[in-house]
């Protein structure tokens, strides 16, 4: 039987009112971010991650880091099981010389922003490895953010000959 034309404005205010609850409950539920602990918007994510498989102490871990939060984002360090110290790192011409350092400021992403992380740029360095990373193998890193959240992403272990770094311990890694 057909609902009367007087009854639909009551039908539809009643809609628009439970849609707008359910709205704002899954706006709530996404409020702190499972991925990168942002707010406002979708996520901080690491896409194409990966780490250079390795035998010696350290090694990189490279990926472009996508935020999609809609808010700036700082990331202020990292870490990892598998390390016994991580920074990030970015790779600096010195007197002529590539040169890898400590980033000062860790990586600030404005909203909407990718940033690389790649060889012979910027990158997450995992020193003291407690064990040889065999292609095959994964890494998880977590990314520890200055509002406090962190995010955490897996890095398949893969081979790789480019870019030719070599990885010293001590100062200007």
């Amino acid at each position: 039987m057909p609902i009367p034309n007087r009854a639909l404005p009551w039908a539809r205010k009643t809609a628009a009112v439970s849609t707008a609850g359910l709205l704002v409950l899954g706006m709530a539920a996404c409020g702190a971010d499972d991925e990168g602990g942002a707010e406002d918007g979708d996520a901080l994510t690491v896409s194409d991650p990966w780490v250079k498989a390795t035998d010696g102490e350290m090694v990189a871990a490279f990926g472009e880091i996508v935020n999609d939060t809609g808010s700036d984002v700082h990331i202020t360090g990292a870490s990892s099981e598998v390390a016994g110290m991580v920074e990030l790192h970015e790779t600096v011409d010195e007197n002529g010389q590539s040169v890898m350092r400590p980033m000062a400021d860790g990586i600030e992403l404005a909203a909407g922003e990718t940033f690389a992380l790649e060889p012979g740029g910027a990158h997450i360095m995992l020193m003291d490895l407690g064990e040889e990373l065999q292609a095959g193998d994964d890494v998880v890193v977590t990314l520890d953010l200055e509002d406090g959240s962190e995010l955490e992403f897996t890095a398949p272990v893969k081979d790789f000959a480019g870019a030719d770094e070599e990885y010293q311990s001590g100062s200007g890694n």
